[in-house]
């Protein structure tokens, strides 16, 4: 087995995650096995419960806020950097670095691939109760480092391919910068470890900022010496020092990283800023990685064909060239931060490149387009929904937490009233909301909350289950001879709604599922890989999927849809397509006589890869385009090969999207 550590430092965010994903694909295109663990610091077990301004949207914890209750005001503070949860087979709550992993190497990784402060402590607190450790003092040196030791080598034997060949190489990635107070028994562990493994089979990547100031434009090599002293303080070398700049390094520059850092000048390696992170492998194969990893780690590889590398060089070049844009409105609660959804931008990219269509995605704060919003912000208000109706197609991403689900629901309702193409319709969903004209056709999907709310909107404006009464006080007051209009609204009934936002609702139409534990927040969802059956043969999602009888996508909720009124929303043609192995869980909604109306429970975009898209992200794209109809006529299939070959223009004609094909998703 041989291992390759890559650290950072100077500053966090500085893309290691892509690095270390990139550094796994070309040895892979080599013909190698490949796995990968990411190490985070942090005393936290896992990523479930995190804020969405830490790594993603947490179970049950909003985002920050301001709650006032009589004269007693809570204020909830998180800090600025945010992220998705990424969510693997086994239901594991991981970094989202874990889904680059994932979809660079075309690999399925499990929670233990993800290792944390947390998960170590625990273990290791265990087997002191256990009675392990024979009474003796448990210390840091050497009982938890020797845990974070045999962690790693026992997992870097766990196949990760589908053929279950046992890796050749674990690339691992230690979150944080070095000199982290938190990381300091992992830098202890691994400089242990090195002598443990032997050099041959072990060698570290240190990936470093080389900053360019504006004032002077001069390249600055001073954080990255200061890093690589500090490295090799605590006892680790590093073999190659990647350098990430704005510009390509100047060889001067190289050249003294080269003499002040100890290394040769072929072990510093620029990665500069590039058009698509795809260019990444490509500009680490193009410098000479692979060859010298072949002679550090005794690999012979140089000879052996790099196929892989060439699909994604073709990839890359044809994403440069894409110039037809296609638009999607992501309607959201953490649009001002992108990771909060980087799985669906990576999904909406992959189908995107698939079309031959430029992406342009347009955030929506779903709260926004409430009409309270137009009270209080107009011009916010009206830049949203001017977003909206310019957009091609709405997705609407999973979420928990009750602000932004009204504008959300208004969202869905208008993408659904625009079923059909024709010029100056007004339409009006509810009050406050302001009327706009279009004159195409509106696509709508919904993942996880999504869904929920598509079945919300069509209970409340399809089936008639609106609140009895609704009615809003105002009044003056005044404070310091300032006077201040305020009001408060009174509902007498309440809508069709969920439990999660209204527990007195008179039409539950999603509900809590009954196994979920409401009073423990970590690990209580539906998580991982689960079986969706396909209930009805005509479905549009399920010919996207090649016309599987059965999927199987990852989960992340505790809500579902109300099984008992499935029959109120399917004699409207609201139609229940997919369902769980018992028949219970609704899984896949479709609506009839719309171009594309689709909600799905599973999150699809986890299992989304830039040479093998999601099919439910394929269908928004494609109908988005105008071009599902054809696509579904012709075959609905897509071959990577086709997909990623040499073509010129800005789209794909219907007469060679017919000849892609997309591999089917078969029975295991």
């Amino acid at each position: 087995m041989k291992y390759i550590l890559v650290t950072g430092g100077v500053i966090s965010g500085i893309g290691k995650g892509i690095i270390a994903s990139s550094v796994g694909t070309i040895l892979k295109s080599c013909g190698l096995h490949v796995t990968a663990i990411k190490i985070d610091p942090y005393i936290n077990i896992d990523a479930g419960t995190f804020s969405p301004y830490e790594h993603g949207r947490s179970e049950g914890v909003d985002e920050p806020v301001c709650v006032c209750v009589c004269v007693c005001v809570c204020v909830m503070v998180a800090s600025c950097h945010a992220g998705e949860v990424f969510v693997l087979d086994d239901g594991g709550e991981v970094d989202l670095d874990l889904g680059n992993y994932e979809r660079f190497l075309d690999i399925r990784l499990t929670r233990d691939n993800n290792l944390t402060t947390g998960k170590i402590y625990q273990s290791v607190i265990n087997k002191e109760r256990r009675g392990d450790y024979l009474g003796k003092t448990v210390q840091v040196v050497p009982h938890i480092t020797d845990a974070i030791q045999e962690w790693v080598e026992k997992q870097a034997t766990v196949p990760v391919d589908d053929d279950g060949v046992e890796p050749q190489v674990c690339v691992i990635e230690l979150g944080g910068t070095v000199g982290d107070i938190e990381s300091m028994p992992f830098i202890e562990a691994f400089r242990q470890f090195q002598f443990k493994v032997r050099r041959e089979n072990f060698c570290n990547i240190h990936v470093s900022l080389i900053p360019q100031p504006g004032t002077t434009g001069e390249q600055k090599t001073k954080p990255t010496q200061n890093s690589v002293r500090e490295l090799r303080g605590l006892g680790l070398s590093p073999d190659l020092i990647m350098c990430r700049c704005t510009t390509a390094l100047e060889n001067s520059v190289k050249e003294k990283i080269s003499m002040f850092c100890h290394v040769e000048p072929e072990q510093v390696i620029c990665v500069h800023d590039v058009s698509s992170i795809y260019r990444v492998p490509l500009l680490l194969e193009s410098q000479g990685v692979v060859s010298y990893l072949s002679r550090r780690l005794n690999m012979p590889i140089e000879t052996r064909p790099r196929k892989m590398l060439t699909k994604w060089k073709e990839m890359s070049d044809r994403s440069d060239r894409l110039l037809e844009q296609c638009s999607i409105a992501l309607v959201g609660k953490y649009t001002k931060f992108s990771d909060s959804y980087a799985s669906v931008i990576k999904a909406l990219e992959h189908s995107a490149l698939a079309i031959s269509h430029k992406l342009e995605v347009k955030y929506i704060d779903s709260a926004c387009l409430e009409p309270s919003t137009l009270q209080e912000e107009p011009v916010k208000y009206h830049e949203a929904w001017q977003k909206l109706c310019s957009s091609d197609g709405v997705l609407v991403p999973g979420g928990f937490g009750v602000r932004g689900t009204e504008g959300k629901i208004h969202a869905i309702g208008w993408a659904r009233k625009q079923r059909k193409p024709f010029l100056g319709e007004n339409v009006r969903l509810s009050e406050g909301v302001a009327p706009v004209t279009v004159s195409k056709t509106f696509v709508c999907a919904g993942v996880c909350l999504g869904m929920q709310l598509a079945v919300c909107e069509f209970a409340r404006n399809e089936l008639g289950w609106e609140g009895d009464h609704h009615t809003t006080v105002y009044w003056f007051f005044q404070i310091s001879r300032r006077t201040f209009l305020t009001c408060i609204s009174f509902f007498f009934g309440s809508d069709a709604n969920s439990t999660e936002f209204d527990p007195e609702s008179k039409h539950p139409v999603v509900i809590d599922m009954p196994e979920h534990n409401p009073g423990q927040m970590g690990g209580t969802m539906r998580l991982g890989k689960r079986r969706t059956i396909f209930r009805a043969p005509g479905s549009i999602l399920r010919k996207l999927y090649g016309d599987a009888e059965y999927v199987e996508e990852r989960h992340r909720h505790r809500f579902e849809v109300n099984p008992e009124l499935k029959s109120h929303f399917e004699d409207k043609g609201f139609r229940f397509v997919g369902q769980d192995i018992e028949g219970e869980r609704m899984e896949v909604i479709e609506l009839d006589e719309h171009p594309y109306f689709v909600g799905v429970q599973y999150h699809p975009e986890f299992t989304s890869r830039p040479i093998k898209p999601s099919p439910p992200y394929l269908g928004l794209l494609l109908a988005s385009a105008g071009k599902l109809q054809s696509y579904l006529q012709k075959g609905c299939r897509l071959s990577p090969r086709d997909t990623y070959s040499d073509h010129s223009g800005s789209s794909t004609p219907d007469s060679e999207i017919s000849e892609l094909k997309l591999p089917s998703i078969s029975s295991e």
